[in-house]
């Protein structure tokens, strides 16, 4: 049995997208371990197909040549083949110093030399989904045959980390909805806040804020908002519950997991939610769904560059930029509530 290391990407949503990778490798009868950094390993304990989890001990972009030469070292001869997913010199790095025979990955960061097998990175105008892009690491002819594992990302939460995580905030599955107004990237790819509020503020349900603790400060205005709509009346105000920042990762997907559904940007708790085959609204913006899809029969995309009915200027979109170089933020800022709240309401909530 062949012996294979993952190294993973170090974006949550990335991190989902490389589980179709590791389910073609299984079925070719690899064995998969992966090394993770600790703010995305948790997905990969969500994952049926990884054997192990090896959580990378060192600090984010660090070059840290001797710890990671000492970690690598210990690996030497436990693994065949190696995925190195992320594009840094310092991830082939590792795989080379483990004395990995078989090293995988995309050209990156000047370290053609340190892969085995290597493959160009594909133009921006030429872009496919970030599944295909990882998927390709284990070869277009065994993903493409007609034995392939199916495209989509698929997650496993355990039953024993819902009941934790639902226990521990007093939630009953199903019985809320989970915001995530956040998006690691920049503010190119949030939805207004202001629109957020509107949209918790027309749900009758409990409403459950998930994000890091960078997104503390927008779920507040979120809280706020809400506030200010019902004007201050508690009897006409959903239960909001701010969990931004204080929860695990295991947490957040545990309360993903047993919620009615999702209303996101596109982030890293969409493609969770994706994963876990739960309902949800994924809003758009300065990013595109044609390359990072949230990749679920029951998701609904809102991009403005597809919506019926809407007349406006957003040729822009997407421009994949942290902020909105032309500075209207039409992309989003005329992605009204309207269009939201309905598909939400659907869920019976």
């Amino acid at each position: 049995m062949t012996r294979s290391l993952l190294i993973a990407p170090q974006w949550i949503g990335d991190a989902v997208m490389t589980q179709p990778l590791l389910a073609q490798c299984q079925q070719r009868g690899e064995r998969l371990t992966v090394a993770a950094m600790p703010w995305v390993a948790p997905i990969f304990e969500a994952m049926p197909e990884c054997e192990e989890v090896l959580v990378l001990p060192f600090k984010r972009g660090a070059l840290e040549l001797y710890p990671r030469w000492s970690w690598a070292h210990a690996l030497r001869g436990q693994f065949d083949r190696a995925y190195v997913c992320p594009n840094t010199f310092k991830s082939a790095l590792l795989a080379l110093w483990a004395d990995i025979p078989t090293r995988l990955g995309y050209v990156g960061e000047m370290r053609r030399w340190l892969l085995t097998h290597s493959l160009a990175n594909p133009s921006r105008r030429e872009r496919p989904s970030m599944v295909a892009f990882y998927a390709a690491l284990a070869g277009a002819d065994h993903f493409e045959d007609g034995r392939s594992v199916e495209r989509s990302p698929k997650l496993v939460v355990p039953p024993h980390w819902i009941q934790s995580a639902l226990s521990s905030c007093k939630l009953t599955p199903q019985s809320y909805v989970v915001v995530a107004p956040g998006a690691e990237y920049g503010p190119a790819k949030r939805w207004p806040t202001g629109y957020f509020a509107q949209l918790c503020a027309g749900l009758d349900t409990t409403v459950v804020l998930l994000g890091s603790a960078k997104d503390q400060v927008v779920s507040q205005e979120i809280v706020n908002g809400v506030e200010a709509l019902t004007h201050g009346a508690s009897s006409s105000r959903p239960q909001i519950l701010d969990l931004t920042g204080q929860t695990t990762l295991q947490q957040a997907l545990a309360l993903v997991a047993g919620a009615r559904g999702l209303v996101s940007n596109d982030s890293g708790l969409m493609h969770v939610a994706a994963a876990l085959g739960v309902a949800q609204v994924a809003l758009f913006g300065s990013s595109s769904p044609l390359h990072t899809p949230p990749q679920s029969a029951i998701a609904q995309v809102l991009w403005l560059k597809t919506q019926e009915g809407y007349a406006g200027d957003v040729a822009c979109s997407p421009c994949f930029k942290r902020t909105c170089p032309l500075g209207h933020f039409r992309c989003m800022n005329d992605l009204g509530v309207e269009r939201v709240l309905p598909l939400v309401k659907a869920w019976g909530v």
